[in-house]
């Protein structure tokens, strides 16, 4: 990637209420950009992929993956003092990305409404497995459920077999991708029109 592409976002900072793999890759792409990406963690686990898949030199590699680009600090979302604290570090974010279950920050007093009146200039990235509304809206998604649901892994395996599901999670990366793409049109979109957005 050239210098001028590496330093497109410099100057940005992007606050990460990700986990797993979605929002923290459409982070880390923004953040391979320049943008600063800070990761908020739950201070009792942290992000599952620490732990999770094949490793090398000790690292899960999904985690070297999802974790580029970032610094992480622990913070309890659950509790008020935490609350305080994100609220607080929105102030001063240009972008906040977050795949936690619909219902969830609003019940922490996380919700768009709240952050977007500490910050009237905050983009948000809001990634779930069936949208933020609707019916199936409170269920949990996965990447790999909705490469199920949606027929992908019908055209995987062998005709004689059952499916079989991709060798990397398809749903998730290519969710992460287009919400990293999503939040690139609207730094561009802010940037147009300025104090109107």
């Amino acid at each position: 990637m050239s210098a001028n592409m590496e330093s497109l976002f410099d100057g940005l900072t992007i606050l990460e209420l990700g986990h797993v793999i979605a929002a923290p890759f459409a982070a880390s792409l923004i953040g391979d950009f320049g943008a600063q990406v800070i990761k908020i963690e739950d201070p009792g686990s942290g992000d599952m992929l620490r732990r999770s898949g094949p490793r090398k030199d000790g690292v899960p590699l999904w985690w070297k993956s999802a974790a580029r680009n970032k610094s992480s600090v622990a913070v309890d979302l659950r509790l008020a003092e935490g609350q305080a604290l994100v609220r607080k570090m929105v102030e001063r974010a240009d972008v906040v990305i977050e795949n936690f279950r619909p219902g969830t920050l609003e019940r922490w007093g996380l919700g768009w409404e709240e952050l977007h009146a500490a910050n009237p200039r905050l983009i948000m990235l809001r990634i779930s497995g069936y949208g933020q509304i609707g019916p199936e809206s409170a269920k949990p998604g996965y990447g790999r459920v909705g490469e199920a649901m949606s027929g992908a892994v019908h055209i995987t395996g062998h005709p004689d077999r059952p499916p079989t599901h991709f060798g990397f999670s398809l749903g998730d990366v290519t969710t992460g991708i287009m919400g990293a793409f999503a939040v690139a049109g609207a730094l561009f979109k802010r940037e147009a029109i300025g104090d109107r957005f």
